[in-house]
């Protein structure tokens, strides 16, 4: 049964003490914590239930801190090494497979959808002879998100089902063609991860967690992430996730996500997320040749950012470039996320709650990035 606290419980403690982790030189005379102290008493007013808060800069190494409770119910606070659902920014961790398996010449770019799963799409809107895999991992195939379809209106009802990601292809398949399209014909749809991922499965003979696990979360020893099929808890210690009804916040913290699958997964901790984003743009997981096609964006009018490959493109200042994916979870998770183009410097937000001030969350996200040393 699902726990309920009053919106009261919202107001944030003091912000935690700035926890170092091993590989960075937190003792260094140039590294300066004003940066991050500072973000973090802005976080306290942006009204989360807690956010795991996750720093890396050249001089200061890895940081974790929190503001805020993970747990409403136990008063236990965020202090960084919380594990949380990372939705959409799952997308980014699948066009890297794709892309790895691209620069293997087991995938191409510009292949079609039918190449790979032949006769699946074809319906009066939507031609898998036409569908290319590029055009899948930058929203703008054309395929609507199968969200809309009218089984998802109720997500409560699915809660606990366990469903395949064909399912979630097919119920797109049934409704009409986007209506937001931009000039370059973007349209952000959870379909066309889901069906990246069914992909990587024909091609290799393994789900798109397993690769996930294989290529990126063993080479890079990360011990917090994972995929949780059918796992509904999250491993402790766990960022709670709350969403707001009539005023209350409701704990929504167990959720079967199987039917997110390639598109919105993976459980992960802002140390493991910080060390992917940072590894992916530091080159040691992509190929210059594929980290170059990945970084070749268009406009995401919906956003006012650019949009790659499974990565979202900011400039959070004058002539500063950054990276991430932000991700939005059922269960009220949500992720900011934003990388220099170096990968020397990086911010990973987990936040423990649907409802808060994100436009403050954003500025302080941006003024972070700008000023870590």
């Amino acid at each position: 049964m699902a726990l309920a606290f009053t919106a009261s419980l919202m107001t944030a403690p003091a912000a935690s003490a700035v926890s170092p982790v091993s590989d960075g030189p937190t003792g260094s005379p140039r590294c300066d914590s004003k940066p991050l102290q500072k973000a973090l008493k802005a976080l306290r007013g942006a009204g989360a239930s807690g956010i795991s808060v996750t720093v890396k800069s050249p001089h200061c190494g890895v940081r974790k801190s929190g503001v805020g409770l993970a747990d409403l119910r136990t008063g236990r606070k965020a202090v960084g090494n919380e594990h949380s659902r990372i939705a959409s920014n799952t997308k980014t961790w699948v066009a890297t497979v794709v892309l790895q398996l691209v620069g293997e010449g087991r995938i191409k770019l510009d292949g079609k959808v039918d190449d790979y799963l032949p006769g699946l799409i074809r319906t009066e809107h939507y031609d898998g002879r036409k569908i290319t895999i590029r055009q899948l991992l930058q929203h703008t195939s054309g395929l609507p998100d199968y969200l809309e379809a009218p089984y998802w209106e109720d997500d409560e009802k699915h809660r606990w089902d366990h469903t395949e990601p064909l399912l979630t292809v097919k119920q797109a398949l049934k409704l009409p063609p986007p209506d937001d399209r931009t000039p370059d014909g973007f349209s952000y749809s959870n379909t066309n991860y889901n069906l990246a991922g069914l992909i990587v499965t024909k091609v290799t003979g393994r789900s798109i967690g397993t690769e996930i696990k294989q290529r990126i979360i063993k080479p890079l020893g990360l011990r917090e992430t994972y995929w949780p099929g059918d796992r509904v808890t999250l491993r402790k210690p766990d960022l709670r996730g709350y969403v707001e009804r009539d005023g209350t916040l409701v704990d929504k913290t167990e959720w079967n996500v199987s039917a997110a699958d390639a598109s919105g997964a993976l459980v992960s901790s802002g140390a493991d997320v910080t060390a992917f984003w940072t590894a992916l743009m530091s080159g040691k997981l992509l190929a210059p040749a594929q980290l170059a096609e990945m970084k070749r964006t268009i406009p995401d009018d919906s956003a006012g950012s650019r949009y790659g490959l499974g990565v979202e493109r900011y400039e959070p200042g004058p002539g500063l470039v950054a990276w991430g994916h932000s991700g939005y979870m059922e269960s009220g998770h949500k992720l900011r996320n934003a990388v220099t183009d170096d990968g020397r410097r990086a911010v990973t937000l987990l936040i423990g709650s649907e409802s808060f001030d994100e436009k403050k969350v954003d500025s302080v996200l941006n003024g972070l990035i700008r000023n870590l040393r």
